[in-house]
């Protein structure tokens, strides 16, 4: 390890600009003077006191998620933010600490939830279905992953890109015809375990005003092993690995001069970034009891991906927290909110019609326009610079 760390040192001039940046995620240099919160976060905190700030309330809000918003959709809103937070670390964890971009991201989020699916759907009811259903979508998804790496991350990164692409479709071709396995178009429903259930009570009184119902029980599985994914990728990140990843991201041919095989490297990535991928599929079988190609495979969701990181910021991971947030609660809730204002609007036509409802899509891309215009490295990465 101490000749990585040594080796990678020496590629620092490829990639200085960067460190200096980022002064915060990079490792303590003293081991035994870290708290055991800098442990947790493997030493990379989120930045400035106003961004620490920030993400703690997030986490406290997330902690607490069901009784500050009651109601189920509120919960299930939440669940999805948490399984998106993942699926978008994971991607920033290819592009970027790694700047490989791929389009077949989605493809292993819906391997994942296929697998808790089709599981289920043959045989494996109950929680063994749930975990044999994850592994295997978990499997498939790192042999796809790594055969993909090895065969394409030779080529330029427009034509892996593309590569990945044409897979991506391929998988969602797949998906609608192989109606036997995965249901076609119409999906897969399927049976929960019953404490996941709606009709299941953890008690039978209110707490603090809320029925600890299945719902609520799967958003607090869904919060733990997503807070646990991204505690994994942030020590990935920060690792002697991570910091081979960056060194490769900033100056490829540099890193292969001194002898370090960059396929491999850029291979194990998209290996790492493909099984938690898999595993926030898993998570979004759970939330929905049901898959299909438009739920976990469409192109759409590989857009919302991209917008995601964009917001965020790409290279920080927090970014996936912020640009989840943000484009979660838009999609949910930003058609509502046009409404009422158009509402009171009413007696000017113009603003009115601007603010339709139907439109709310013409305003979540004028908001992502403004910010890769004005914060061209994301919101986390606006507030570390500050």
């Amino acid at each position: 390890m101490v000749e990585i760390n040594e080796a990678m040192q020496e590629t620092a001039g490829g990639f200085a600009d960067t460190a200096a940046d980022a002064p915060a995620s990079e490792p303590s240099l003293d081991r035994k003077k870290r708290s055991w919160l800098g442990w947790l976060v493997s030493d990379d905190p989120p930045g400035r006191a106003l961004l620490n700030v920030a993400m703690l309330i997030i986490l406290v809000a997330f902690l607490f998620a069901p009784f500050l918003f009651p109601g189920s959709k509120a919960v299930t809103v939440a669940s999805r933010i948490c399984i998106f937070i993942i699926l978008v670390a994971s991607y920033d964890l290819m592009l970027g600490f790694t700047g490989i971009v791929s389009f077949a991201h989605t493809m292993f989020f819906g391997i994942g939830a296929y697998g808790v699916a089709i599981a289920i759907t043959n045989g494996w009811t109950g929680w063994p279905g749930v975990i044999l259903g994850a592994l295997i979508g978990a499997v498939v998804s790192l042999i796809i992953a790594a055969v993909i790496g090895l065969l394409s991350l030779r080529l330029r990164a427009i034509f892996f890109s593309m590569i990945t692409l044409a897979v991506a479709a391929f998988a969602q071709i797949v998906a609608e015809q192989w109606r036997s396995l995965t249901g076609g178009e119409d999906g897969l429903t399927f049976t929960l375990p019953a404490i996941l259930s709606r009709s299941f009570r953890l008690v039978p009184d209110k707490v603090l005003g809320v029925i600890i119902n299945g719902p609520v029980i799967t958003y607090y599985i869904t919060f733990a092993v997503s807070l646990v994914l991204f505690l994994i990728m942030l020590r990935i990140v920060n690792s002697p690995f991570g910091l081979v990843l960056r060194a490769i991201r900033e100056n490829e041919f540099r890193v292969e001069a001194m002898g370090y095989k960059v396929v491999a490297y850029r291979t194990l990535a998209c290996v790492f970034s493909a099984v938690m991928a898999s595993l926030a599929g898993s998570l979004m079988a759970l939330v929905l009891g049901y898959n299909g190609p438009d739920a976990t495979l469409s192109f759409t969701l590989m857009i919302d991906i991209l917008l995601m990181v964009v917001i965020g910021g790409m290279g920080t991971l927090y970014g996936a927290v912020i640009g989840a947030i943000l484009v979660v609660l838009a999609q949910y809730y930003l058609q509502n909110a046009m409404g009422a204002v158009s509402e009171q609007v009413s007696g000017m036509p113009v603003l009115s019609a601007l603010l339709n409802p139907d439109r709310w899509l013409l305003w979540l891309g004028i908001i992502f326009i403004l910010i890769v215009t004005f914060l061209p490295q994301g919101i986390v990465g606006r507030l570390r610079r500050r």
